[in-house]
């Protein structure tokens, strides 16, 4: 997603959060109902520039659910 938005139209930077439930993890083997996997992509100011970086995580894990 991150490169696809990269490649496209060329910004400064790109950030994607992602936080997703695993059906394999829920269902079977792990079965833990409230398993969640997160991942991440950090490109341009996003990836060079800690302080961008924090304070775009910053914003994203203080959203409501």
């Amino acid at each position: 997603i991150a490169e696809t938005i990269n490649q496209k139209i060329h910004p400064r930077g790109v950030a994607v959060v992602i936080e997703a439930q695993h059906l394999c993890m829920i269902m079977r083997g792990v079965e833990k109902q409230n398993s969640v996997a997160v991942t991440s992509s950090m490109l341009g100011v996003f990836k060079e520039n800690q302080n961008t970086r924090n304070e775009f995580l910053n914003l994203v894990r203080h959203q409501p659910k």
